[in-house]
Parts: C-alpha cells; structure tokens; sequence
C-alpha cells in the first residue's frame, strides 16, 4: 500500500503563509495498491480538488479512472471537495462511493450528490460524465477483492462516523476520525438529585467496553491516522463532547495497542505550523528499535507499507 495525504486539516480548509508546512486543506487520503491497480481514496474534503488533477495527468492516460471513496463521515469538511474531483466530469470514470448515513430519509447519494445542484454549484448531479455509485456502510467485515479485506468501526463523533481498517498482504491500515474517547453520559455525582446508580455504573462499563473495542480495532496496525485535534488543555477547558481527540490519549493508545506508525491528523484550523512544531517535540517520537513511531501528518507526505 502506498499512502499519501493530499488534506490533513479539520473543520475547514486554511490556506496561507502560516499553514504552508503542514497543509490547509481538509481530510483526504490516497491509499493506492500498483501491484493490482487499485486506488481507495478515504474522505472527499478539500483536498481531494489537488488529488483529482493529479489522477487526470497520471491515470487518466493510461484508461479510464476507477476508484473507490470511503467517507469517515459526511460532515462538510469531509464532502465539500467532492464537486471539484475533476475525475466525476470525465466520460468513463467510474467512481463508488461508502459511508455511513444517520438519517435515513437522506441517502449517501442525496447528501453528497446534493451539494451538485443549482442552489450550491453550477452544475446538477445528473449532469455529470461519469458513473457514480453510492454503498450504504455499517459496522463490520467486507471483502472488497483483490486480497483487500476492509473491517469497520463506529466512532465517537456527534453524527454517525466510521473507522476503517484495510488489510492488504500483511499489512494493516486503521484509520480513526473523526472521534474522541466514549464516556460515561449519565449523571456520576451522587449528591444529585437525578442521580442513578445502576445507570451511572452501567454508563462506565459501555464506556469503558467501547474504548477497548476501539482498541483492539486499531491493534497492531503498521499505520494508524487518528484524529488529535486538541491538547488535553484545550479538550478539557470546552471541547469535550465535539468528536475530536487529544494527544495525551491518543499517543499513549497506540503505544499501548504495538501501533507501529501513528500519523496526528485532522488539525485544528487556528493551528500555525509554529504551533504544530512545538507541540511535535512533545509528543512525536521516532523509537531507535522497536516501538510506536509518532509524528504529525503533513499534505504531499507519502508513507509506503
């Protein structure tokens, strides 16, 4: 598998001078496997725009495009980019796309193919050259073929949210955002009122259950991308509760889980390349032997398994 990021940044897209290093525009990975000619692209955020002028000057002449999109979820900092993927208004592409839908009177195909019509862009759906596809995701095991088995996670993000882990020949890919720890909902203080035992008990065991679930998804992986917008700080002082994960949890999950490469990802919009650097002498590492690789995610980086 060779992978690169062509989107690293959460929320929104943040172009200029003090985003440069690591990237502005929002979440989009390229898994690509040359030995079966196969291209899964993970999230169609922002920058999905630059990955889709490359496959039309490196892909396109060889045939016609074919690839796979598997959304995390469709909250717009993960979809917006999907009406600039210049591949979809080529005659002959052939795109599908996955993920998972929380409402059911909404289809994949209405959210995502919804941002194609006059009232959002110039051009309708049905205007479209190529042929698109939309697969309804839910937690499990597939086969996608050629030897790529993929496995899905819920996750803990305000709209219903998926984690993928791909195997291919050995090697294993997770992927974790949007997400952040489960915790107990119920009400914990005794003193009151509503105060519940068994539930607030119960509360704690899911919660608990969950998080190792979660665990043993990401187990052993050869590269983990997990979200880590915050430092716990920051998660603690108003951010709790928005699906996003800080860098005194994740780090240490992944070295507990024998994560071999953990990428941070999914940055904070208002974070400066200064500002990411700082916090990477805290919290990467590149282990001399054995151990849990860490290092922030940068746009154009490219990672081969």
């Amino acid at each position: 598998m060779k992978i690169r990021f062509w989107g690293v940044r959460g929320s929104i897209p943040c172009p200029g001078p003090l985003t440069m290093k690591y990237g502005g525009n929002t979440a989009c990975l390229e898994i690509r496997f040359p030995d079966i000619d196969r291209v899964i692209i993970i999230d169609a955020g922002s920058g999905i725009r630059e990955l889709g002028n490359f496959m039309m000057q490196h892909d396109l002449p060889k045939g016609p495009i074919r690839t796979e999109i598997f959304l995390s979820h469709t909250h717009w900092d993960h979809i917006m980019g999907f009406p600039f993927f210049t591949p979809i208004y080529i005659p002959g592409t052939k795109v599908k796309v996955y993920g998972p839908v929380s409402y059911e009177e909404d289809t994949l195909e209405k959210i995502v193919g919804g941002q194609l019509t006059y009232r959002y862009f110039p051009v309708r759906e049905k205007e479209l050259s190529a042929s698109i596809t939309y697969v309804d995701l839910k937690e499990g095991q597939f086969d996608l073929g050629d030897g790529i088995k993929l496995s899905t996670k819920y996750l803990n993000h305000p709209i219903l949210c998926l984690g993928y882990r791909f195997e291919y020949q050995g090697k294993v890919l997770c992927t974790a955002y949007d997400t952040e720890p489960f915790h107990n909902l119920f009400i914990t203080d005794p003193a009151h009122p509503s105060y519940d035992e068994i539930m607030a008990l119960e509360g704690e065991q899911v919660a608990q259950e969950q998080n190792e679930v979660l665990e043993n998804f990401v187990a052993g992986a050869d590269l983990l991308i997990h979200d880590c917008q915050y430092s716990a700080d920051e998660y603690e002082a108003g951010k709790k509760g928005w699906g996003h994960s800080y860098f005194e949890y994740v780090c240490p999950m992944a070295i507990r889980c024998n994560v071999k490469s953990l990428a941070l990802f999914h940055h904070d919009p208002m974070r400066s390349d200064e500002q990411l650097d700082k916090f990477a002498e805290t919290y990467c590492r590149k282990p001399e032997k054995d151990g849990t690789s860490i290092f922030f995610a940068q746009e154009g980086m490219e990672i081969t398994l």
